[in-house]
Protein backbone atom coordinates (compact mmCIF):
# COMPACT_ATOMS: atom_id res chain seq x y z
CA UNK A 1 0.00 0.00 0.00
CA UNK A 2 3.27 2.43 0.95
CA UNK A 3 4.76 1.97 -2.55
CA UNK A 4 1.19 2.53 -4.14
CA UNK A 5 0.63 5.96 -2.43
CA UNK A 6 4.46 6.46 -2.85
CA UNK A 7 3.98 5.86 -6.80
CA UNK A 8 1.05 7.86 -6.85
CA UNK A 9 2.86 11.22 -5.57
CA UNK A 10 5.98 10.22 -7.96
CA UNK A 11 3.29 11.11 -10.20
CA UNK A 12 1.77 14.08 -9.04
CA UNK A 13 5.00 15.90 -8.58
CA UNK A 14 6.04 15.23 -12.29
CA UNK A 15 6.04 17.87 -14.94
CA UNK A 16 3.50 17.90 -17.48
CA UNK A 17 5.54 17.11 -20.17
CA UNK A 18 6.54 13.67 -18.32
CA UNK A 19 2.95 12.84 -17.52
CA UNK A 20 1.35 13.56 -20.96
CA UNK A 21 4.13 11.64 -22.22
CA UNK A 22 3.67 9.07 -20.32
CA UNK A 23 0.14 8.74 -21.16
CA UNK A 24 0.98 8.67 -25.00
CA UNK A 25 3.22 5.70 -24.77
CA UNK A 26 0.89 4.35 -22.65
CA UNK A 27 -2.05 4.86 -25.17
CA UNK A 28 -0.14 4.33 -28.53
CA UNK A 29 1.17 0.82 -26.54
CA UNK A 30 -2.28 -0.01 -26.55
CA UNK A 31 -4.09 0.81 -29.31
CA UNK A 32 -0.65 -0.38 -31.68
CA UNK A 33 -0.79 -3.96 -29.89
CA UNK A 34 -4.51 -3.93 -30.60
CA UNK A 35 -4.45 -2.85 -34.05
CA UNK A 36 -1.61 -5.65 -35.07
CA UNK A 37 -3.71 -8.35 -33.04
CA UNK A 38 -6.39 -7.39 -35.09
CA UNK A 39 -4.19 -8.77 -38.60
CA UNK A 40 -2.37 -11.50 -36.12
CA UNK A 41 -5.16 -13.40 -34.69
CA UNK A 42 -7.26 -13.66 -38.76
CA UNK A 43 -4.12 -14.52 -40.31
CA UNK A 44 -3.44 -17.60 -37.76
CA UNK A 45 -6.82 -18.54 -38.28
CA UNK A 46 -6.74 -18.73 -41.85
CA UNK A 47 -3.49 -20.75 -41.54
CA UNK A 48 -1.16 -17.91 -42.72
CA UNK A 49 2.44 -17.83 -41.12
CA UNK A 50 3.35 -14.39 -39.05
CA UNK A 51 7.14 -14.04 -39.04
CA UNK A 52 7.11 -10.73 -36.58
CA UNK A 53 4.80 -9.46 -33.95
CA UNK A 54 6.58 -6.33 -32.91
CA UNK A 55 5.50 -2.51 -30.42
CA UNK A 56 7.30 0.02 -32.19
CA UNK A 57 10.03 -0.62 -35.11
CA UNK A 58 13.18 -2.81 -34.63
CA UNK A 59 15.13 -0.44 -37.02
CA UNK A 60 18.67 -2.14 -36.61
CA UNK A 61 18.13 -3.98 -33.42
CA UNK A 62 15.25 -4.51 -30.56
CA UNK A 63 14.75 -4.03 -26.86
CA UNK A 64 13.73 -7.39 -27.03
CA UNK A 65 12.53 -9.93 -28.72
CA UNK A 66 11.51 -13.79 -27.89
CA UNK A 67 10.69 -16.61 -30.63
CA UNK A 68 7.82 -18.88 -30.10
CA UNK A 69 6.32 -20.51 -32.69
CA UNK A 70 7.00 -19.34 -36.19
CA UNK A 71 6.62 -16.01 -34.75
CA UNK A 72 9.47 -13.60 -33.01
CA UNK A 73 7.63 -11.19 -30.88
CA UNK A 74 9.28 -8.24 -29.69
CA UNK A 75 9.70 -4.86 -28.58
CA UNK A 76 11.58 -2.13 -30.75
CA UNK A 77 13.75 1.25 -29.74
CA UNK A 78 11.80 3.44 -32.24
CA UNK A 79 8.08 4.56 -30.87
CA UNK A 80 6.39 5.44 -34.64
CA UNK A 81 4.05 2.36 -34.60
CA UNK A 82 4.39 -1.28 -34.86
CA UNK A 83 3.98 -4.25 -37.30
CA UNK A 84 3.35 -7.57 -38.08
CA UNK A 85 5.44 -9.46 -41.08
CA UNK A 86 2.91 -11.94 -42.59
CA UNK A 87 5.17 -14.45 -44.55
CA UNK A 88 4.89 -13.80 -49.13
CA UNK A 89 3.15 -10.17 -48.44
CA UNK A 90 4.77 -7.07 -50.06
CA UNK A 91 4.87 -4.71 -46.91
CA UNK A 92 7.49 -2.02 -45.45
CA UNK A 93 10.20 -4.97 -45.17
CA UNK A 94 9.91 -4.84 -49.24
CA UNK A 95 11.30 -8.67 -48.66
CA UNK A 96 12.08 -9.29 -52.09
CA UNK A 97 14.09 -12.35 -51.65
CA UNK A 98 10.92 -14.26 -50.11
CA UNK A 99 8.86 -12.97 -52.91
CA UNK A 100 11.28 -14.40 -55.33
CA UNK A 101 10.76 -18.11 -54.38
CA UNK A 102 7.75 -19.73 -55.53
CA UNK A 103 3.97 -19.43 -53.34
CA UNK A 104 3.93 -21.38 -50.05
CA UNK A 105 0.79 -23.09 -48.91
CA UNK A 106 1.14 -20.84 -45.79
CA UNK A 107 2.13 -17.42 -47.34
CA UNK A 108 -0.74 -14.44 -47.72
CA UNK A 109 -0.24 -14.69 -51.32
CA UNK A 110 -1.76 -18.23 -51.71
CA UNK A 111 -4.86 -17.22 -49.43
CA UNK A 112 -8.05 -16.32 -51.23
CA UNK A 113 -8.54 -12.61 -51.85
CA UNK A 114 -11.31 -12.56 -49.38
CA UNK A 115 -9.15 -14.21 -46.90
CA UNK A 116 -6.17 -11.58 -47.86
CA UNK A 117 -8.93 -8.96 -47.02
CA UNK A 118 -10.17 -10.01 -43.72
CA UNK A 119 -6.62 -9.55 -42.67
CA UNK A 120 -6.11 -6.66 -44.05
CA UNK A 121 -9.14 -5.35 -42.70
CA UNK A 122 -8.35 -6.16 -39.38
CA UNK A 123 -6.89 -3.80 -37.40
CA UNK A 124 -8.98 -1.26 -38.37
CA UNK A 125 -11.97 -3.01 -37.21
CA UNK A 126 -10.17 -3.63 -33.90
CA UNK A 127 -9.21 0.17 -33.47
CA UNK A 128 -13.38 0.80 -34.34
CA UNK A 129 -14.64 -1.74 -32.01
CA UNK A 130 -12.07 -0.60 -29.09
CA UNK A 131 -13.01 3.10 -29.82
CA UNK A 132 -16.79 2.09 -29.34
CA UNK A 133 -16.10 0.15 -26.02
CA UNK A 134 -14.21 2.48 -24.49
CA UNK A 135 -16.59 4.77 -25.17
CA UNK A 136 -19.27 2.71 -23.10
CA UNK A 137 -16.96 1.56 -20.94
CA UNK A 138 -16.28 5.70 -19.59
CA UNK A 139 -20.69 6.15 -19.83
CA UNK A 140 -20.83 3.58 -17.42
CA UNK A 141 -18.06 4.41 -14.86
CA UNK A 142 -17.86 8.01 -15.22
CA UNK A 143 -21.40 9.26 -17.23
CA UNK A 144 -21.43 12.35 -18.99
CA UNK A 145 -21.82 16.23 -18.22
CA UNK A 146 -23.63 18.87 -20.39
CA UNK A 147 -25.06 22.15 -20.23
CA UNK A 148 -28.42 22.42 -20.36
CA UNK A 149 -30.40 25.06 -21.17
CA UNK A 150 -31.47 26.08 -17.19
CA UNK A 151 -27.61 26.14 -16.56
CA UNK A 152 -27.18 29.03 -18.33
CA UNK A 153 -29.52 31.24 -17.17
CA UNK A 154 -27.40 34.40 -18.62
CA UNK A 155 -27.20 32.59 -21.93
CA UNK A 156 -24.32 32.65 -24.55
CA UNK A 157 -21.74 35.25 -26.00
CA UNK A 158 -21.90 35.45 -29.55
CA UNK A 159 -19.17 36.70 -31.92
CA UNK A 160 -19.23 39.12 -34.30
CA UNK A 161 -18.96 36.17 -36.94
CA UNK A 162 -22.32 34.95 -35.73
CA UNK A 163 -24.05 38.09 -34.48
CA UNK A 164 -24.44 38.57 -37.91
CA UNK A 165 -26.50 35.96 -38.99
CA UNK A 166 -28.66 37.53 -35.93
CA UNK A 167 -27.62 35.14 -33.07
CA UNK A 168 -27.28 37.97 -30.05
CA UNK A 169 -25.75 37.99 -26.51
CA UNK A 170 -27.81 35.77 -24.48
CA UNK A 171 -29.41 33.52 -26.35
CA UNK A 172 -30.16 29.86 -25.24
CA UNK A 173 -29.95 27.13 -28.27
CA UNK A 174 -33.68 25.32 -28.13
CA UNK A 175 -33.42 23.47 -31.74
CA UNK A 176 -31.20 22.51 -34.25
CA UNK A 177 -32.29 21.34 -37.35
CA UNK A 178 -35.54 21.38 -35.38
CA UNK A 179 -34.41 18.68 -33.05
CA UNK A 180 -33.52 19.16 -29.17
CA UNK A 181 -30.11 19.27 -28.17
CA UNK A 182 -28.79 17.29 -25.19
CA UNK A 183 -25.79 20.43 -24.70
CA UNK A 184 -25.97 24.28 -25.16
CA UNK A 185 -21.74 23.99 -26.13
CA UNK A 186 -22.40 21.35 -28.79
CA UNK A 187 -23.72 24.24 -31.21
CA UNK A 188 -19.92 25.13 -31.87
CA UNK A 189 -19.51 21.40 -33.40
CA UNK A 190 -22.78 21.68 -34.85
CA UNK A 191 -21.37 24.67 -36.63
CA UNK A 192 -17.86 23.14 -37.71
CA UNK A 193 -18.65 19.66 -38.62
CA UNK A 194 -22.45 18.90 -39.30
CA UNK A 195 -25.17 19.96 -41.77
CA UNK A 196 -26.68 22.46 -39.81
CA UNK A 197 -29.64 24.37 -41.83
CA UNK A 198 -31.84 26.11 -38.92
CA UNK A 199 -31.17 27.25 -35.52
CA UNK A 200 -33.94 28.24 -32.76
CA UNK A 201 -32.67 30.45 -30.03
CA UNK A 202 -34.50 32.12 -27.11
CA UNK A 203 -33.35 35.65 -26.82
CA UNK A 204 -32.48 36.74 -23.23
CA UNK A 205 -35.97 38.88 -23.28
CA UNK A 206 -37.48 35.75 -23.94
CA UNK A 207 -38.62 35.87 -27.57
CA UNK A 208 -37.76 32.86 -30.00
CA UNK A 209 -36.43 33.57 -33.06
CA UNK A 210 -35.14 30.75 -35.90
CA UNK A 211 -32.31 31.48 -37.23
CA UNK A 212 -30.48 30.21 -41.08
CA UNK A 213 -27.36 29.25 -41.42
CA UNK A 214 -25.53 29.23 -44.65
CA UNK A 215 -24.41 25.85 -46.38
CA UNK A 216 -20.75 26.99 -45.41
CA UNK A 217 -20.60 28.24 -42.13
CA UNK A 218 -18.41 25.79 -40.79
CA UNK A 219 -15.55 26.84 -43.37
CA UNK A 220 -16.41 30.66 -42.34
CA UNK A 221 -15.42 30.20 -39.37
CA UNK A 222 -12.26 28.00 -39.46
CA UNK A 223 -10.91 30.51 -41.45
CA UNK A 224 -11.23 33.24 -39.80
CA UNK A 225 -10.21 31.28 -36.26
CA UNK A 226 -13.59 31.29 -34.49
CA UNK A 227 -13.58 27.76 -33.23
CA UNK A 228 -16.68 28.94 -30.52
CA UNK A 229 -18.81 31.52 -31.95
CA UNK A 230 -21.00 30.87 -29.19
CA UNK A 231 -19.28 30.99 -25.30
CA UNK A 232 -20.55 30.91 -21.81
CA UNK A 233 -19.89 34.33 -20.18
CA UNK A 234 -16.97 33.58 -18.18
CA UNK A 235 -13.94 35.35 -16.37
CA UNK A 236 -11.12 35.04 -18.30
CA UNK A 237 -9.08 32.63 -15.49
CA UNK A 238 -6.48 31.08 -17.30
CA UNK A 239 -6.35 27.24 -16.08
CA UNK A 240 -4.17 25.56 -18.34
CA UNK A 241 -1.24 26.71 -20.20
CA UNK A 242 -0.21 24.62 -23.23
CA UNK A 243 3.59 22.86 -23.15
CA UNK A 244 5.88 25.47 -25.66
CA UNK A 245 3.31 27.61 -26.37
CA UNK A 246 3.98 31.41 -26.65
CA UNK A 247 2.22 31.65 -23.37
CA UNK A 248 4.25 29.73 -21.29
CA UNK A 249 7.31 31.33 -23.31
CA UNK A 250 5.57 34.52 -21.54
CA UNK A 251 5.17 33.46 -18.38
CA UNK A 252 1.68 32.96 -17.82
CA UNK A 253 0.92 30.53 -15.45
CA UNK A 254 -2.48 28.45 -14.27
CA UNK A 255 -4.58 30.85 -12.13
CA UNK A 256 -3.46 34.04 -14.12
CA UNK A 257 -6.56 36.37 -14.49
CA UNK A 258 -6.63 38.62 -17.44
CA UNK A 259 -7.08 42.19 -16.29
CA UNK A 260 -6.85 43.67 -19.69
CA UNK A 261 -4.99 43.64 -23.27
CA UNK A 262 -3.00 46.95 -24.54
CA UNK A 263 -4.83 48.90 -21.32
CA UNK A 264 -8.38 48.02 -22.31
CA UNK A 265 -10.31 46.08 -19.55
CA UNK A 266 -10.95 42.44 -20.23
CA UNK A 267 -14.33 41.48 -18.63
CA UNK A 268 -14.88 38.05 -20.18
CA UNK A 269 -13.12 34.57 -22.14
CA UNK A 270 -14.91 35.64 -25.20
CA UNK A 271 -14.23 39.85 -24.82
CA UNK A 272 -10.28 38.46 -24.62
CA UNK A 273 -10.50 35.70 -27.24
CA UNK A 274 -12.10 38.42 -29.74
CA UNK A 275 -9.35 41.44 -28.71
CA UNK A 276 -6.45 38.97 -29.30
CA UNK A 277 -7.68 37.75 -32.59
CA UNK A 278 -7.90 41.52 -33.19
CA UNK A 279 -4.41 41.91 -32.60
CA UNK A 280 -3.84 40.14 -36.50
CA UNK A 281 -0.42 37.95 -35.42
CA UNK A 282 1.53 41.34 -33.83
CA UNK A 283 2.47 41.69 -30.09
CA UNK A 284 0.49 42.66 -27.28
CA UNK A 285 0.58 43.72 -24.20
CA UNK A 286 -1.68 41.67 -21.14
CA UNK A 287 -2.29 42.71 -17.59
CA UNK A 288 -2.81 39.82 -15.09
CA UNK A 289 -3.33 39.44 -11.85
CA UNK A 290 -2.58 35.91 -10.28
CA UNK A 291 -5.56 34.69 -7.75
CA UNK A 292 -3.10 33.33 -5.73
CA UNK A 293 -0.48 35.58 -4.53
CA UNK A 294 -2.73 38.70 -5.79
CA UNK A 295 0.23 39.89 -7.94
CA UNK A 296 -0.35 41.62 -10.87
CA UNK A 297 2.49 42.26 -13.76
CA UNK A 298 2.36 42.69 -17.61
CA UNK A 299 3.53 40.28 -20.37
CA UNK A 300 3.93 40.56 -24.02
CA UNK A 301 1.75 38.17 -26.04
CA UNK A 302 1.51 36.86 -29.08
CA UNK A 303 -0.41 34.44 -31.65
CA UNK A 304 1.72 31.46 -32.94
CA UNK A 305 1.58 30.81 -36.64
CA UNK A 306 -1.72 28.79 -36.28
CA UNK A 307 -3.56 31.52 -34.27
CA UNK A 308 -2.69 30.13 -31.23
CA UNK A 309 -1.54 31.56 -27.95
CA UNK A 310 -1.76 28.30 -25.61
CA UNK A 311 -4.23 29.21 -23.05
CA UNK A 312 -7.34 28.17 -21.88
CA UNK A 313 -9.93 27.92 -19.34
CA UNK A 314 -11.86 25.48 -17.09
CA UNK A 315 -15.73 25.71 -18.01
CA UNK A 316 -16.39 24.17 -14.67
CA UNK A 317 -14.98 27.32 -12.88
CA UNK A 318 -18.30 29.48 -13.77
CA UNK A 319 -21.16 26.90 -15.63
CA UNK A 320 -23.23 24.33 -13.91
CA UNK A 321 -22.70 20.93 -15.66
CA UNK A 322 -25.28 18.73 -15.41
CA UNK A 323 -24.32 15.00 -14.94
CA UNK A 324 -26.04 12.25 -15.92
CA UNK A 325 -24.99 8.46 -15.13
CA UNK A 326 -25.94 5.41 -17.28
CA UNK A 327 -26.35 1.91 -16.61
CA UNK A 328 -24.74 -0.91 -18.73
CA UNK A 329 -27.75 -0.85 -20.90
CA UNK A 330 -28.03 2.56 -21.60
CA UNK A 331 -24.57 2.90 -21.79
CA UNK A 332 -24.42 0.51 -24.82
CA UNK A 333 -26.13 2.77 -27.11
CA UNK A 334 -25.07 6.08 -25.54
CA UNK A 335 -21.55 5.05 -26.14
CA UNK A 336 -22.25 3.28 -29.58
CA UNK A 337 -23.82 6.85 -30.66
CA UNK A 338 -21.19 8.93 -28.56
CA UNK A 339 -18.44 6.64 -30.72
CA UNK A 340 -20.25 7.17 -33.90
CA UNK A 341 -20.66 10.92 -34.11
CA UNK A 342 -17.03 11.45 -32.90
CA UNK A 343 -15.86 9.47 -36.08
CA UNK A 344 -18.19 11.46 -38.51
CA UNK A 345 -17.24 14.59 -37.07
CA UNK A 346 -13.34 13.63 -37.47
CA UNK A 347 -13.86 12.28 -41.05
CA UNK A 348 -15.82 15.79 -41.59
CA UNK A 349 -13.51 17.96 -40.12
CA UNK A 350 -10.41 16.37 -42.11
CA UNK A 351 -12.03 18.46 -45.29
CA UNK A 352 -10.15 21.60 -43.62
CA UNK A 353 -6.82 19.51 -43.66
CA UNK A 354 -6.75 20.93 -47.56
CA UNK A 355 -6.94 24.66 -46.65
CA UNK A 356 -4.02 26.37 -46.08
CA UNK A 357 -4.90 27.21 -42.38
CA UNK A 358 -5.89 24.12 -42.13
CA UNK A 359 -2.40 22.23 -43.04
CA UNK A 360 -0.53 24.86 -41.48
CA UNK A 361 -2.21 23.75 -37.80
CA UNK A 362 -1.11 19.47 -38.95
CA UNK A 363 0.59 18.01 -35.98
CA UNK A 364 2.70 14.82 -34.91
CA UNK A 365 2.95 13.46 -31.90
CA UNK A 366 3.22 16.82 -29.89
CA UNK A 367 -0.54 17.86 -30.69
CA UNK A 368 -1.99 14.03 -30.22
CA UNK A 369 0.64 14.20 -26.91
CA UNK A 370 -0.95 17.73 -25.95
CA UNK A 371 -4.26 15.99 -26.30
CA UNK A 372 -3.79 14.51 -22.97
CA UNK A 373 -4.18 16.16 -19.65
CA UNK A 374 -1.28 17.57 -17.45
CA UNK A 375 -2.11 15.25 -14.65
CA UNK A 376 -2.53 11.89 -14.63
CA UNK A 377 -6.24 11.66 -15.01
CA UNK A 378 -7.88 7.80 -16.07
CA UNK A 379 -11.15 9.36 -17.49
CA UNK A 380 -9.46 12.22 -19.90
CA UNK A 381 -6.96 9.18 -20.38
CA UNK A 382 -9.50 6.84 -21.85
CA UNK A 383 -11.50 9.46 -23.55
CA UNK A 384 -8.56 10.08 -25.58
CA UNK A 385 -7.25 6.91 -26.03
CA UNK A 386 -10.91 6.42 -27.80
CA UNK A 387 -10.24 9.27 -29.68
CA UNK A 388 -7.21 8.39 -31.16
CA UNK A 389 -8.36 4.45 -31.86
CA UNK A 390 -11.03 5.80 -33.93
CA UNK A 391 -8.36 8.35 -35.89
CA UNK A 392 -6.00 5.59 -36.50
CA UNK A 393 -8.84 3.28 -37.64
CA UNK A 394 -9.71 6.53 -40.33
CA UNK A 395 -6.14 7.27 -41.17
CA UNK A 396 -5.12 3.57 -41.96
CA UNK A 397 -8.23 3.04 -43.79
CA UNK A 398 -7.04 5.60 -46.28
CA UNK A 399 -6.17 4.51 -49.89
CA UNK A 400 -2.78 4.95 -49.74
CA UNK A 401 -0.08 2.00 -50.68
CA UNK A 402 1.49 1.26 -47.67
CA UNK A 403 -1.44 1.82 -45.32
CA UNK A 404 -3.81 -0.85 -44.92
CA UNK A 405 -6.13 1.11 -46.82
CA UNK A 406 -3.52 0.71 -50.05
CA UNK A 407 -3.58 -2.96 -49.30
CA UNK A 408 -7.66 -3.23 -49.00
CA UNK A 409 -7.76 -1.05 -52.59
CA UNK A 410 -5.71 -3.76 -54.76
CA UNK A 411 -7.16 -6.04 -53.00
CA UNK A 412 -11.30 -4.89 -53.87
CA UNK A 413 -9.63 -4.09 -57.26
CA UNK A 414 -8.55 -8.07 -57.69
CA UNK A 415 -11.71 -8.75 -56.53
CA UNK A 416 -13.27 -6.88 -58.88
CA UNK A 417 -11.59 -7.60 -62.12
CA UNK A 418 -10.07 -11.28 -61.20
CA UNK A 419 -6.73 -10.11 -62.28
CA UNK A 420 -4.02 -9.54 -59.18
CA UNK A 421 -1.47 -6.96 -59.75
CA UNK A 422 2.01 -8.19 -60.48
CA UNK A 423 4.05 -7.93 -57.67
CA UNK A 424 6.69 -5.35 -59.48
CA UNK A 425 3.81 -3.00 -59.52
CA UNK A 426 2.77 -3.68 -55.59
CA UNK A 427 7.26 -2.95 -54.82
CA UNK A 428 6.55 0.20 -56.49
CA UNK A 429 3.49 1.07 -55.02
CA UNK A 430 4.51 0.43 -51.33
CA UNK A 431 7.30 2.32 -51.79
CA UNK A 432 5.42 5.65 -53.26
CA UNK A 433 3.44 4.80 -50.34
CA UNK A 434 6.62 4.90 -48.20
CA UNK A 435 7.65 7.81 -49.23
CA UNK A 436 4.06 9.75 -48.63
CA UNK A 437 4.01 8.37 -45.32
CA UNK A 438 7.62 9.59 -44.35
CA UNK A 439 6.69 12.75 -45.97
CA UNK A 440 3.58 13.84 -43.85
CA UNK A 441 5.29 12.51 -40.48
CA UNK A 442 8.29 15.33 -41.15
CA UNK A 443 5.45 17.52 -41.99
CA UNK A 444 3.54 17.03 -39.24
CA UNK A 445 6.14 16.63 -36.55
CA UNK A 446 8.12 19.53 -38.13
CA UNK A 447 5.03 21.53 -38.01
CA UNK A 448 5.41 20.52 -34.13
CA UNK A 449 8.87 21.84 -33.81
CA UNK A 450 8.23 25.02 -36.08
CA UNK A 451 5.65 26.07 -33.33
CA UNK A 452 7.76 25.12 -30.39
CA UNK A 453 11.06 27.05 -31.87
CA UNK A 454 9.33 30.07 -33.36
CA UNK A 455 5.68 30.36 -31.84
Amino acid sequence: MCDFLQQNIEIKTMSPFFIKALQLILSLSILIVLHELGHFIPAKIFKTRVEKFFLFFDVKFALFKKKIGDTVYGIGWLPLGGYVKISGMIDESMDKEQMAKPPQPWEFRSKPAWQRLIIMIGGVTVNIILGFLIYIMVLFVWGSDRVTFDDIPQGLMASENVEALGFQDGDRILTINHEPVESQLDINKYFLVRDVKTVTVQHQNGTKETIDIPEDIGHQLFQKGDLEPLFPKMKPLIATVSEGSNAEKAGLKEGDLVISLNGKPVHSWQEFKEMQKAQEGKTFEVTLKNTATQDERQVQLQEDSTGIVGVAIDLKNDIKFTHKEYSLGESIPKGFDYAYWTLHDYVAQFSYVFTKKGASQVGGFGAIGNMFPGQWDWHSFWLTTALISIILAFMNILPIPALDGGHVMFLLYEMITGRKPNDKFMEYAQMVGFFILIALVLYANGNDIYRWLVG
